[in-house]
This record gives structure tokens, C-alpha cells and sequence, in this order.
């Protein structure tokens, strides 16, 4: 049997002779090891694996290993193969399997997947590179290194210890002869059908400008990625929406139906036929830079230069402060963050950071980006107070995609003259930062509650917040007659999608007691997303470490009080003292975490970032830069 492969850009026309040898296959040269690497252009973790194959090419080019590159992808063409070799500085050769006949012959299924070819024509490994990248995942370092061990072996004459792995990225949809794409006689065709099912659940974020990594406005691209559509739909991936539906209602909550689902099966079990050209819809288009009807009143950027992110690793939370040079105080209605490389931001959240002294509720948040989400406008007559002199704090989640990038993210700010302000609105906080999960916990719960609101408030919509242990959150409404409401339930928590969920209906907190949240936390090693499920996992700004947090955004009529008063309830002399001890406790237990020199005083640059951020100035009631004893002690009665 003769493959022809053409290779992509500079390299020639090549023809790889494999010979059969009991069902395995010989690689290039028949005197060398040969390592095949099937690779496609967008799929986010060839992108972040590219340059690791030409180290692990440059490291064993002389032992006697040769690296060649496949790309059997329907929807990539030779100029776009080309372009991600020289993006990612790839030197072997990749070659186009037009007809998808070495990806038969190996029975590759994704991108990037592996294969170690011994001289004799054996398949001695198959599957991943490491462990480092999984979809959704993005571990600090690889803990087992597949492919180089791999190699190692072959070369030392020893057997590969694992010679098969589970191969992890996208799926190469794959052509059988007898499909024709292009007919127009079946009951489901691109354009009349699923193009329509594209624009409504997909096209957002998947068309030129957005997060998505494949643009699904093109029909021979989303024929290359048909099978792959489908597998992220089953597997509740896309489209991105983490709340269960039937506790509570959501704006802009993402949902595909069943039928939609099985219309895009129908069309991929036809052979993906396009369908007449005069059915095609016309796809929404990223128009214009803001998401609002206007401009904003002015932009602020996180910086004068860009932040460098670097083209793998794990980049810690970056905060960058700003001084926008606000003379006057402003009413804002609207603001809009846009990352300057959405390819590389994970989200960002800006927050305001009043002048010291002055009297402003909440933790400051002002807008957020996260991927797939749109920006905040606020009920007519709302708004956020933001004295004059604050700064701003850029909050930076990077995540690289396997090329250096440079981003110089950005808010837009929409103001309201105050005659036109009904409503204050601030986010207030849900946080324990005192829990412990135990090493090999599946199922560890941390319990928040929040029982004092401001008179005549409402809750716009609540945030839940943890690291790569989340796994779930409750919320629970407990009203003043008793009687507890599931309001919201998010069972498969993701951290790579920070969602805000903004109620159809605002709650009225005047007829709650309490608002209850249950964070449930796996640190165990069914979690793929632990990076050390042996570990004690305490609060922490790291992303190896945990936080258990809940925003949510209050509205209170303007002028009006900003906490509720309780009625005092007369105690026993025995629950008293259990109080006080209990008070002592927690004031101990707290400075015990955070006052690093012992000196009973936590200064600021001794807390954590994520805590100087959103806790400090909840307890640092007399605003002086320091926690001191008294008022953690005066935060846990209030708590009590």
C-alpha cells in the first residue's frame, strides 16, 4: 500500500511506503525509530503541545528518532498547516493525509495524538504526550511523561512500561468514501438546518474576534469539526451553562435542546450534505468593539504596556491597580471589560478601590469578562457609587494557549447623571477562609451564610468562586417565616468558567432571614482537575489551593440603610460564655492563618492577595490598614 501525503508549505512532495506487519506500520525511514504526531491547526491543545514535540524532536534528532507531523483534519489546509509550524517553530516535516488514510491505517482518532513506529514496522506506543493538558485542564507541570518515556525505552531495547494511553484532544472527523458533503437531497442540510443551531447556541463566541477556538460560520470548517460538535454536546461541555434548570431561572441562560441535538447526529450520520445556498441564514457578526448601543463615557487600560503571557505554564492571578483620575464622584450604570488577547484571558474582574476613609459598601466590584458571557447592564434607575479618587484594580486570570501573547485588557465605563439614580447597587460577600479539606476528600462540605441585608434590598445575582477542587454550590433562601426556596444549584462545578447567574426575578431579601450556600470541595483522585490529592488544601490565592467565596449584587433604594439592624435577644450567663470562648476561637484561629510575624496584628501585606482584595476592609472597620484583635473579635459576634 502507498500513501501519498503532501506536505504542508516548504516541504516537498513526499510518499511514505508503510509495509504491513501483522497489522502494524513502518515509518519514513526503515533504519530509524519514527515518532507520527497528528496535529490540527485550532485545536487548543495541539496549539499548546506543538513546540514540546520540536523539543522532544531536537532532544532524540540524533539518536536515532525521527518526528513527523500528520494532519488529517478535513478543514485545514496546507497555507494554514504551514502557518502553525512557523507559530510554534516546528522544523520536521508535517504532511496533509488528504484522503485520511494514515490516520485509518494507525487508527489515530485526535489531535494530538502519538505513535512511537519501531524499525521492524511495530507500533510501540500510542496516545498522549503527558498529562499536563487535558480539555478544561491545565496542571502546573506534566506528572507523567508518556512520550518521552516512551522513547527512552524503545532506545534503551526495553519495553514501554504503558504502551497504549488514552489520547486526549479534539476529534478528527472522519470521512467515509461513500459520504457525499456537498448533496442536497436528505431531510437535514447544513444550510437550512444546523447553520440556524450554530447562530443561536454557538456562534457568540465561535466567530472571528472571540474566545472560541474554531470559528462554526464556515461550512467546510464545521464539517471538519462535525464529530467533535457532537462529542462536546454529550458531554455537557458546550454550550457553557453549569446550573441546574430546574432550580431557579436565569437571564441568558444556555441551553440546547434534545431536538437540536439529534438534528445535528441526523446530519452527521448523512454524511454532513450542505444543502441549497439560498437556505443559509446570515451569521451574526461581531460588529462592533462594545456591547452596548453607545460608546462608553471614557475606557481605562489595566496598564501603558502589555503583560507578557508566557506560551505554557500555569500564570498566577496578576493584579494591576489604576489610577483613572476620577476628580468627581460617578454614578455607573454599565461597564464593559475586553481582554486585549481573549485567547489567552480566562476572566478578569475589575473592583474599585476607594480612597481610604471613605464610607463605601460592598468589596467594590465593578464589571467582570469571562468567556461566553455578556456584559452587565444594570435595571433602569440602578447603579454603582464610586467615590471620586478611587483606583481601580485589574484582577488577571491568564491561561496560555502555547504562544507567547501580549494582552492589555481594558474597561469601558458607562456613567448616569445622579438625578437619575434610584438604586444603589454593590456586591457583597459570602466567605470562609478558615476551612481545611483532608487529603483523598470527595465530598468535603464548607457551609457560608449571610443574615443581614440592608432594608428594602434585592439580590440582582449571585457568583459562586473556588479552585480546581470545587466540585459543587448550593443556595438556599431561608425565609422569615421558616420555609427554605433552592434558588440556585450548580452541580458540576468548572473553574474555567466563572458564570454570573442574574435572576429572571430579583430576590427580595426583606423576607429572608438568611441566604445558605454549601461549597463542596474534591480532593480526591477521581477529581482530574487535583493537582495533589494527598495534600491538606487550605484558603489560598494559588490556584493549588482553595477558596470558598459567593458574590452577589444588592440594590437598596438610594439613601437608604446599608445593613439591617437584628433585635437583641436575651442570653443565659452559660450561652454567653459560650459565645465569648467561641469568639476567642475564631479570632485565634484567624490570626493563627494569617499574622505571619505572631504580633497579634495582621497588616496588609500579610494576608493573602485574593483576601487583601475582597476581606480586608470588612475587617478593618476602623480603616486604619490593620486587623487587629478587637475586630476580628467584633466580625465573629457578628457572625454569632
Amino acid at each position: 500500500m502507498v500513501l501519498s501525503l503532501q506536505a504542508a508549505g516548504p516541504v516537498q512532495w513526499q510518499r511514505l511506503t508503510p509495509r504491513a506487519t501483522n497489522g502494524q506500520l513502518i515509518g519514513l525511514d526503515p533504519t530509524e525509530f519514527t515518532v507520527v504526531c497528528f496535529l490540527g491547526t485550532e485545536c487548543p491543545l495541539a496549539q499548546l503541545y506543538g513546540s514540546r514535540l520540536q523539543s522532544l524532536a531536537d532532544r532524540y534528532g540524533d539518536q536515532g528518532v525521527q518526528f513527523l507531523g500528520v494532519n488529517s483534519n478535513i478543514q485545514d489546509s496546507p497555507a494554514e498547516i504551514d502557518a502553525y509550524a512557523k507559530q510554534h517553530a516546528i522544523r520536521f516535516p508535517i504532511a496533509k493525509d488528504a484522503d485520511q488514510s494514515v490516520a485509518a491505517a494507525l487508527g489515530a482518532t485526535r489531535t494530538p495524538e502519538v505513535f512511537v513506529i519501531d524499525p521492524a514496522g511495530w507500533v510501540r506506543y500510542q496516545g498522549r504526550i503527558d498529562d499536563q493538558y487535558e480539555p478544561g485542564i491545565s496542571r502546573p507541570h506534566p506528572t507523567q511523561h508518556d512520550l518521552k518515556d516512551a522513547i527512552a525505552a524503545v532506545l534503551a531495547g526495553a519495553p514501554v512500561r504503558q504502551p497504549k494511553t488514552q489520547g486526549v484532544g479534539c476529534l478528527i472527523t472522519r470521512l467515509a468514501k461513500s459520504d457525499s458533503p456537498v448533496a442536497t437531497s436528505t431531510d437535514v442540510t447544513f444550510n437550512r438546518d444546523i447553520a440556524p443551531l450554530l447562530n443561536k447556541h454557538c456562534v457568540e463566541c465561535h466567530r472571528p474576534g472571540e474566545i472560541g477556538p474554531m470559528e462554526l460560520t464556515d461550512y467546510d470548517e464545521v464539517v471538519g469539526w462535525g464529530q467533535m460538535i457532537l462529542e462536546v454536546i454529550d458531554q455537557g461541555r458546550m454550550p457553557p451553562w453549569h446550573a441546574d434548570r430546574s432550580v431557579g431561572h436565569f437571564v441568558g441562560e444556555r441551553h440546547l435542546p434534545p431536538k437540536a441535538r439529534n438534528t445535528i447526529a441526523t446530519w452527521l450520520d448523512n454524511g454532513m450534505p450542505q444543502g441549497d445556498p439560498a437556505d443559509l441564514p446570515t451569521f451574526s457578526q461581531r460588529t462592533q468593539r462594545w456591547q452596548f448601543q453607545t460608546d462608553p463615557d471614557g475606557v481605562v487600560v489595566m496598564r501603558d504596556r502589555p503583560f507578557m503571557v508566557p506560551a505554557d505554564g500555569v500564570v498566577e492571578y496578576q493584579y494591576f491597580v489604576v489610577d483613572p483620575q476620577w476628580k468627581e464622584d460617578r454614578w455607573i450604570r454599565a461597564a464593559q471589560v475586553i481582554p486585549g488577547d481573549a485567547s489567552v484571558v480566562h476572566h478578569a474582574i475589575v473592583f474599585v478601590r476607594p480612597p481610604d476613609g471613605s464610607d463605601s459598601p460592598g468589596i467594590g466590584w465593578l464589571a467582570a469578562y469571562v468567556p461566553g458571557q455578556r456584559a452587565v447592564q444594570l435595571p433602569g434607575g440602578h447603579a454603582r457609587f464610586v467615590p471620586a479618587g478611587s483606583k481601580l484594580v485589574f484582577q488577571m486570570h491568564y491561561t496560555p494557549n502555547g504562544t507567547e501573547s501580549a494582552d492589555q485588557t481594558e474597561i469601558g465605563i458607562w456613567s448616569v447623571d445622579s438625578s437619575e439614580v434610584t438604586h444603589e447597587v454593590f456586591t457583597q460577600l459570602a466567605i470562609d477562609h478558615e476551612f481545611e479539606i483532608p487529603p483523598g476528600a470527595k465530598d468535603h462540605q464548607v457551609n457560608l451564610s449571610v443574615d443581614s441585608f440592608p432594608p428594602q434590598s434585592r439580590m440582582l445575582g449571585i457568583t459562586p468562586h473556588m479552585h480546581l477542587r470545587g466540585k459543587s454550590f448550593e443556595l438556599t433562601a431561608r425565609g422569615t417565616d421558616g420555609q427554605t426556596q433552592r434558588l440556585l444549584s450548580v452541580p458540576h462545578y468548572d473553574f474555567n468558567w466563572q458564570h454570573w447567574y442574574e435572576f429572571s426575578q430579583p430576590v427580595d431579601l426583606d423576607a429572608l432571614e438568611s441566604l445558605q450556600m454549601t461549597v463542596t470541595f474534591d480532593n480526591s483522585a477521581g477529581n482530574p482537575f487535583n493537582p495533589e490529592p494527598g495534600d491538606y488544601v487550605s484558603w489560598g490565592d494559588q490556584t493549588w489551593e482553595e477558596m470558598a467565596i459567593a458574590f452577589f449584587d444588592v440594590a437598596i433604594p438610594r439613601g437608604g440603610r446599608r445593613y439591617r439592624e437584628k433585635t437583641a435577644q436575651p442570653l443565659s450567663a452559660e450561652k454567653l460564655a459560650v459565645i465569648r470562648q467561641s469568639i476567642s476561637d475564631q479570632a485565634d484561629q484567624f490570626l493563627k492563618q494569617m499574622d505571619l510575624n505572631q504580633d497579634g496584628v495582621i497588616e496588609r501585606d500579610e494576608a493573602p492577595m485574593a483576601f487583601r482584595r475582597f476581606g480586608f476592609r470588612q475587617f478593618d472597620h476602623n480603616r486604619n490598614g490593620r486587623i487587629e484583635r478587637d475586630e476580628l473579635q467584633s466580625e465573629a459576634a457578628d457572625r454569632l
